[in-house]
């Protein structure tokens, strides 16, 4: 954060100082109280497990420049504004500091492949733009005005990634983001409890493209049934394998753990691209940075080089070969389309296939069909499959009553040489079986 005191942020925000100089600089706003640095506004938020303004103090020991809170902690004189709603503030001031930069902004969204396409459009940018990019996934409500908050004068180009799972949610991300470009990965069947169906979960992320320039881009996934027919009073330029694709994917390579080589093809450019990571969905995370990296004037060598130097974030298909197993760990997240994706692509990396998968949580009324489509594909690409979690027991193969169960039955089950992929909804905690998978001996 570049340029902003207290008084500054009171005014934005609405709010009441109490105690501390209003005439101080804010160097960042964290969450946490461990993050503070001097010059740090602390924001006071409630959470499941602690409240924020129990630590103010805390933070202002630290050498926070103000906290932003509800209430004034008794006896507490150091600077600190109040306001009725931290959240609220937080996504008000967001919106007035972005409107000081006059740079590109690339929002990304879509229901698989957000973060990779993310990573990816940043790799290629950072090409020739001083670029700044969501950290990790942070790409709700919190982690937009925490992504924003980190412009400096210094960059010249931002992707910010954009998720939500209900109607109205992305209008308050777009309008503080504000986003001159808009990238769709994918419209597939993921918070379908609040959105109801494919067509409600792109009416619901379609809300970005109000905020789009007339003169700015809309890339869009033209692989994706949906996608393919949008139309929404702005240039659409579409990227995927098809060929009525304008950025199109040629002559794709096998898909190994050591990474997929294929040719971007734009008009007349035709620009050789190695991605080197794993993952069926890569081709369409790189023909989506190559568009952007288009649109923006960047050269063929620029594309390629971007592209190059991908790197998988969290746990995302990330692979590790032990002396017995080779363990894809993708158990960051899960939903129908992406676990598709992920048994595809394990499936062409040879060994015998054993699938590991949990629930996928938020898929409404359709969730025990969804889970039973999922376990058949694992079935037919001839994998065995092992199950845990209620919902997942729709998937058929053999269920465990919990993870432990699973862990413990795992040396029974495995053999030397298998190919193992571990994947469920974040909040099922898969990683604690990629992590014994890692320790185990055959």
């Amino acid at each position: 954060m570049n340029g902003l005191t207290v008084t500054d942020i009171a005014r934005i925000t609405g709010g009441e100082t109490h105690g501390g100089s209003g005439t101080q600089d804010v160097s960042s706003v964290v969450i946490d109280s461990r993050a503070v640095t001097p010059g740090a506004m602390f924001a006071a938020l409630p959470g499941e497990r602690a409240d924020g303004h129990d630590y103010i103090g805390r933070a202002l020991d630290a050498g926070a420049a103000c906290c932003l809170a509800r209430r004034v902690p008794e006896g507490e004189g150091r600077c600190v504004i109040t306001v009725p709603d931290v959240a609220a503030a937080l996504c008000a001031l967001a919106a007035d500091y972005r409107a000081r930069f006059s740079i590109p902004v690339v929002g990304i969204t879509g229901s698989v492949g957000k973060t990779t396409t993310k990573e990816m459009v940043a790799c290629v940018l950072s090409q020739r733009f001083r670029t700044l990019k969501t950290e990790k996934n942070l790409n709700n409500a919190l982690g937009v005005p925490l992504t924003l908050f980190r412009l400096a004068p210094e960059h010249e180009a931002a992707v910010v990634e954009m998720g939500i799972s209900d109607f109205g949610e992305m209008r308050k991300l777009a309008e503080m983001a504000r986003p001159t470009m808009a990238v769709y990965t994918m419209i597939g069947r993921a918070h379908l409890e609040f959105l109801g169906d494919r067509k409600g979960v792109l009416r619901a992320k379609s809300e970005m493209l109000d905020v789009i320039p007339e003169d700015g881009g809309v890339f869009v996934n033209g692989d994706d049934d949906l996608l393919a027919e949008l139309s929404c009073g702005r240039r659409i330029i579409s990227f995927g394998l098809g060929s009525h694709c304008q950025v199109r994917g040629e002559n794709v390579s096998a898909f190994s753990e050591g990474g997929i080589t294929c040719d971007v093809v734009m008009g007349e450019r035709r620009i050789p691209i190695a991605i080197p990571a794993y993952g069926r969905h890569l081709v369409w995370a790189a023909l989506a940075a190559a568009a952007v990296g288009a649109q923006l004037g960047l050269d063929d060598g620029e594309i390629a080089a971007g592209i190059a130097s991908y790197a998988p974030v969290g746990r995302r298909a990330n692979i590790t070969r032990t002396p017995y197993l080779t363990v894809i760990d993708d158990c960051y997240n899960a939903n129908p389309d992406s676990a598709a994706a992920a048994i595809e692509s394990a499936a062409e990396l040879g060994g015998r296939l054993v699938c590991i998968l949990g629930d996928m949580l938020e898929l409404g009324g359709d969730s025990e069909e969804l889970h039973r489509q999922t376990g058949a594909l694992a079935r037919k690409k001839g994998a065995v499959l092992l199950t845990a979690g209620e919902i997942s027991r729709a998937m058929g193969g053999r269920h465990f009553g919990d993870k432990k169960t699973l862990i413990d039955a795992l040396p029974t089950v495995l053999k030397a040489g298998d190919t193992v992929l571990v994947k469920a909804s974040h909040s099922m905690a898969f990683e604690e079986i990629s992590e014994a998978l890692r320790e185990l001996r055959l």
